[in-house]
């Protein structure tokens, strides 16, 4: 099976391709949707730029998509580039997210080519465990009570875990982002050939809304 990967350099997408490259398939390119407006309704904005250095330490193809994030027009933009890849499908990161799913779904039907989404409906508490263990990861952004400031930057890990559980318990907070409490930047797994590394500022909008920004 030749896949093209749908990543936003989160914990998600990363840790889909190697889900699927250790069920001995191929994923030869890494594809990132950049969205000219943090308020997509699809695509991930925090550090996007970052996917293709990620895509150089994984020794994959990188394609790159530009869309203005209008509603529904953005999947067309996807579309008409994965069209045009020797694909025989499409893998993404997707656990909860059906208005996501829906539409790659649609999409790869569209084109006669199969969706994958190997991390569909799993517990978010025990993929985010899975994850850590096998990945360094780091908060790139936050957009829900109880985060501030101290959380941008901040690797997951066994502390991090236990203190977004107690989140979850005074704010309702899902504890694997899956509500778009907070977005995720991987800067080492197994694919890597050596870490990802880069400066950043953080910038915050409001008390509980802010992003890491490159620098």
């Amino acid at each position: 099976m030749r896949l093209v990967a749908l990543s936003s350099g989160g914990k998600d997408s990363i840790y889909s391709i190697y889900t699927v490259e250790n069920w001995g398939w191929e994923v030869p390119y890494v594809l990132s949707v950049f969205p000219k407006t943090r308020e997509s309704y699809m695509f991930h904005f925090p550090l996007i730029e970052l996917t293709e250095k990620q895509a150089e330490l994984m020794n994959k193809e990188f394609v790159k998509v530009e869309t203005n994030a209008v509603k529904e027009e953005e999947m067309l933009d996807l579309k008409k580039v994965v069209e045009k890849l020797d694909v025989d499908g499409v893998v993404s990161g997707a656990v909860a997210s059906e208005y996501q799913k829906q539409r790659i779904d649609f999409m790869c039907e569209e084109l006669g080519i199969k969706s994958f989404a190997p991390l569909w409906h799993k517990n978010p508490l025990s993929l985010l465990k899975e994850q850590v263990e096998v990945m360094d990861v780091i908060i790139s952004g936050v957009a829900a009570y109880g985060f501030d400031k101290s959380w941008l930057g901040r690797r997951i890990d066994n502390e991090t875990i236990r203190d977004l559980i107690k989140l979850k318990k005074q704010y309702g907070v899902q504890e694997g982002g899956e509500g778009g409490e907070f977005e995720t930047i991987v800067t080492n797994s197994p694919l890597f050939k050596k870490p990802l590394e880069f400066n950043y500022e953080k910038i915050m909008e409001n008390q509980n809304r802010g992003y890491l920004k490159r620098i």
